[in-house]
């Protein structure tokens, strides 16, 4: 059935049926056995969007078809899902505009959720009670309702549900956690941690649907949920207690000018971010041309009138164990890069990452999401090295450079593909794989934060769902 636009609604998409899954508690690892280990996993994709078909389609085809075999593929518009197909490079395999068809069909042993993050929990937790293992992107869900009941889906079911959680295999973080864990600064007491979008990536946000409170819970979620999971990660605690603040001060109703869309704007001539989509011939084909299904448009006004997220966000976050971090991210920075510093009872270690005074060489902002986003061998990385600075109480400073690695997301991405697909465990010890405990304290923070900016006070962790937090993140 379609709407008198003849577009398909989301509730036909979803599906209304839901099979029961046999209950069992999750076992301890969030990943256990790899997916693949048992050989060639049954897989079907859910959301065929850009993230959807070229990291968890094209990218797991050409590198882990000895692990995962696509035998389903669905989204809610039927232009994406035939572009899909190509792209990723299975011409044969079966499309599906409604979910609960494609389980019931094609039977997947493993679902991929790579939808609108507001919908996340509908797949889940129907992957999930029909006793199907889902790996999904982040944020794991937008609100504490949908949190709760993928709590709930995933306590009642046999099968596993793992976070994309690709930064903490990325090679500087996974370096940090080491550092942290061999008490090179003594006990953890507290974290700086300043993360800036620059005016290339940042805007692309406020262009999608990622402008929407209601599709992607703001930013706290969308983006900042990468960060979150990063700090319960390096603390090896669980947050409790959030107060935040936030504000939309440069993009959506801070223009002078705006239009519904770049293509065909009037103001093109006059707008700093103007973007010309039909100069990326992938975009054009995925997106452009299949707005007619559902009205999507992927080069939406940075300044239109309806986007209700913040552009700036501060965050207090106090842990079960006593740290407290102050955290920051900005959408609209002339660069892009972080400040990170972990302060301990007999240190402080610190990096950072493209920030232009510190560099040796400039780097090409408009260039740097893409580098990002890069799994090709002939990927080159602009820069000569990651650096750690180390100073103990009283003492001098260490100075330790790394080799750059930024392409994959600091290289992580395959790292965590053959933990996930293959059970090739790189750093036994470091809990990089991440279940759904980690996917809701991660955006519990974003869901707290959002409220506390809301209703102007500090938000208990406890105050969201039955999850309490642990002093210890990974105690039994």
């Amino acid at each position: 059935m379609t709407d008198p636009s003849g577009t398909l609604t989301r509730r036909e998409f979803i599906g209304t049926g839901s099979a029961l899954g046999a209950g069992a508690a999750l076992a301890a690892s969030p990943i256990g056995r790899a997916f693949g280990a048992d050989g060639r996993k049954r897989v079907a994709l859910v959301g065929t969007g850009i993230r959807g078909v070229t990291f968890w389609g094209q990218f797991i085809r050409e590198h882990h078809a000895d692990g995962a075999e696509f035998v389903g593929l669905c989204d809610i518009n039927p232009g994406r899902l035939d572009f899909a197909r190509g792209y990723i490079g299975v011409p044969d395999c079966p499309v599906f505009t409604n979910f609960d068809d494609m389980l019931d069909k094609v039977r997947p042993d493993l679902v991929m959720v790579a939808t609108v993050d507001s919908t996340h929990d509908e797949f889940i937790v129907k992957s999930l009670s029909a006793g199907i293992d889902v790996v999904t992107e982040k944020p794991m869900t937008t609100t504490a309702e949908k949190c709760q009941r993928i709590v709930d889906a995933a306590r009642r079911s046999r099968a596993r549900l793992v976070m994309g959680f690709n930064y903490r295999y990325g090679s500087i973080f996974t370096q940090l956690r080491q550092r942290l864990d061999k008490g090179d600064i003594g006990a953890l007491t507290s974290v700086d941690f300043n993360w800036y979008l620059n005016n290339y990536h940042g805007a692309s946000y406020f262009r999608r649907w990622h402008g929407l409170r209601e599709k992607g819970g703001t930013l706290l979620l969308h983006k900042a949920a990468h960060h979150f999971d990063l700090l319960n990660w390096w603390i090896g605690s669980d947050p409790v207690e959030v107060h935040a603040y936030g504000g939309l001060d440069h993009y959506g109703h801070n223009g002078a000018f705006r239009s519904t869309r770049c293509t065909g704007c009037p103001h093109k001539d006059s707008c700093a971010y103007y973007w010309d989509i039909s100069e990326n011939e992938m975009l054009v084909k995925l997106y452009t041309e299949n707005e007619q299904h559902d009205g999507y448009i992927r080069d939406g006004c940075v300044f239109r009138e309806e986007i209700d997220i913040f552009d700036k966000m501060a965050v207090q976050i106090q842990y079960a164990n006593g740290v407290q971090v102050a955290y920051s991210l900005t959408t609209y920075s002339p660069y892009e890069g972080f400040r990170l510093a972990f302060n301990g009872r007999k240190g402080r270690m610190e990096t950072w990452e493209g920030v232009p005074s510190l560099l040796e060489q400039q780097e090409d902002q408009s260039a740097i999401y893409e580098k990002d986003m890069d799994h090709t061998s002939h990927a080159k990385a602009e820069l000569s090295f990651h650096e750690i600075v180390t100073q103990t109480n009283f003492g001098e400073f260490e100075r330790t450079r790394l080799p750059f690695v930024r392409k994959a997301h600091w290289g992580g991405d395959p790292i965590m593909m053959n933990e996930i697909l293959r059970g090739q465990v790189a750093n036994p010890g470091l809990h990089q794989g991440a279940g759904y405990r980690d996917g809701a304290m991660a955006v519990l923070i974003g869901i707290a934060a959002r409220q506390s900016i809301d209703e102007g006070r500090a938000v208990r962790i406890e105050e969201l769902t039955d999850l309490s937090p642990r002093v210890e993140k990974w105690a039994v």
